[in-house]
C-alpha cells in the first residue's frame, strides 16, 4: 500500500542532451514547502552552464520520510553513476540526521552553511522556523501581503479608481508592457499595494496621464517596451490585428514615452528585463516606507 503521508516527489525539469554533467540530478529537500531550498539552489546552479534534472521533495518532516528520501537519492546515484546534488533546508534535526548520514549525494545544507555561523556571530539562537510560511495566522506581515495582493488585483488594468492614495506604486504604460505581472510580483514578494493603468488612445489624444492619476505623480512609475517586441507579444494574443501591428505599436510607445517625459515621471524599458529586475529598479526609485521581505 502506498504511504499517503509522504508526498510524491515533483519532477521539475528533466533534461537529456547527451552531456553527463548536464544530466546531473538535483534534489531540493525540505521539511516545509521547499521553496527556500529551491530558490537558494537555483541561484547557485545559475552560475553553471548546465540543465540538470530537478526533483523537489517537500514536507520531509519525519524520520520515516527522511529514510524514503535517502533511498530515492541513493537509487538515483546508482542508476546515473554519479552523485546527485542535494540542497536542503531542514529544521527537523532527526530527519536531517538521517539524510546527512545516509545520503550518497553532494549535500548542501543552507541552514548549516549560513544559519549556524550566524548564531555564533550574533550570540543568539535562531527560531528554527520551517520556511517563511510558518505561524501565518500570527503574522501581520502575511496579512499585509494578502491585502496587497487583493489590492493589486482590484486595481489591475485601471479597473478601479478607489483608494488610489493608498497605493505604494502606480504603474503606467501601454497594453502588454509588463504592468500586471510586475504589480503582482511587488504585492506577493514585497507586500506592496501596486495599482496599474494602461495608457489608451484617449490619453494619447489629451497628451497627458489619465485624470485620476494627475495628483499622484510621486507614486507613478512608467513601463515602456520596444515596439518590435510589443508587436510580437500582442500578435500572440490578437494576430493580424491593428492592435498588434508594428505601426500602431510604434505610435503607442512613442506617444507613451513622450507623455512620461512631459509628466516628469520615472520610467524604464521592460524589453530585455525580467520581472525581478523591473521590480528591483522600481523599489530603488520609489523607496516605499512599507516593504516586506
Amino acid at each position: 500500500m502506498q504511504n499517503t503521508d509522504f508526498p510524491d516527489s515533483i519532477l521539475i525539469e528533466p533534461s537529456d542532451d547527451g552531456n553527463t554533467a548536464r544530466r546531473r540530478t538535483v534534489f531540493f529537500v525540505s521539511d516545509s514547502t521547499g521553496i527556500t531550498a529551491e530558490t537558494f539552489g537555483n541561484a547557485i546552479l545559475a552560475q553553471f552552464e548546465m540543465k540538470p534534472k530537478r526533483v523537489r521533495l517537500p514536507f520531509v518532516d519525519t524520520v520515516d520520510k527522511a529514510h524514503q528520501v535517502v533511498r530515492q537519492i541513493n537509487e538515483n546515484a546508482t542508476l546515473e553513476g554519479q552523485k546527485p546534488i542535494v540542497f536542503t533546508t531542514m529544521v527537523n534535526k532527526e530527519a536531517f540526521a538521517v539524510i546527512q548520514e545516509g545520503c550518497k549525494g553532494m549535500l548542501l545544507d543552507m541552514f548549516g552553511t549560513f544559519v549556524h555561523p550566524l548564531e555564533n556571530e550574533l550570540g543568539m539562537t535562531s527560531n528554527h522556523r520551517i520556511g517563511r510560511f510558518s505561524d501565518v495566522s500570527k503574522s501581520q506581515e502575511y496579512t499585509d501581503r494578502i491585502e496587497a495582493i487583493n489590492y493589486s488585483l482590484a486595481h489591475d488594468d485601471g479597473q478601479s479608481n478607489r483608494d488610489l492614495v493608498s497605493a505604494d506604486v502606480i504603474l503606467v504604460g501601454v497594453s502588454r508592457s509588463g504592468k500586471t505581472p510586475t504589480s503582482l510580483y511587488l504585492a506577493m514578494q514585497h507586500g506592496l499595494k501596486a495599482a496599474n493603468y494602461p495608457l489608451i488612445p484617449e490619453d494619447f489624444e489629451r497628451k497627458q496621464l489619465p485624470p485620476a492619476l494627475l495628483a499622484l505623480k510621486k507614486k507613478i512609475f512608467g513601463l515602456t517596451i520596444q515596439p518590435e517586441r510589443l508587436s510580437e507579444i500582442r500578435f500572440e494574443r490578437k494576430p493580424n490585428s491593428r492592435y498588434a501591428s508594428i505601426e500602431n505599436c510604434r505610435m503607442e510607445v512613442g506617444e507613451a514615452e513622450s507623455m512620461m517625459r512631459r509628466a516628469g515621471i520615472r520610467w524604464l524599458s521592460t524589453t530585455t528585463k525580467s520581472i525581478e529586475e523591473i521590480a528591483t529598479t522600481i523599489l530603488q526609485e520609489i523607496r516605499p516606507e512599507r516593504l516586506t521581505y
